[in-house]
């Protein structure tokens, strides 16, 4: 059995960040609503900045630093992928196609089969 390894949060600075952006996430969600007689601009000021201070908050904790890493890799492997050609695609596309098709037809046939073993020939129900 693999084992897996369970990351927490180690420094007492790092939780503090990571309280200190969810509370800011909060906190912009309640100045929207408080800030309803003031206008729709003043509201929407409140939560994208209250949120944008979220994430620079997130981004400056290890969770948020290894969040970054994480991203910076994922774009690296994709880079290595090779993508198929145009030729190659739109035949492979259409071997899908066909297949689902034959496969349609397949199970509408076997359907119709069924249906006529059993209502027409075992009970005899006739349409």
């Amino acid at each position: 059995m693999a084992t897996s390894e369970v990351q927490t949060v180690g420094s007492t600075a790092d939780k503090l960040k990571l309280g200190l952006a969810i509370a800011l996430v909060v906190a912009s969600l309640a100045a929207f609503y408080v800030l309803s007689k003031q206008g729709a601009l003043a509201q929407w000021g409140a939560l994208i900045a209250g949120l944008a201070a979220a994430v620079v908050v997130f981004l400056l904790s290890e969770t948020g630093k290894q969040f970054i890493a994480f991203g910076q890799d994922a774009v690296r492997e994709v880079k290595k992928v090779v993508w198929p050609e145009r030729k190659e695609a739109m035949q492979i596309t259409a071997y899908v196609f066909v297949f689902v098709v034959v496969m349609a037809l397949f199970l509408w046939l076997t359907d119709k089969t069924l249906e006529w073993v059993f209502y027409d020939l075992i009970l005899g129900w006739k349409k």
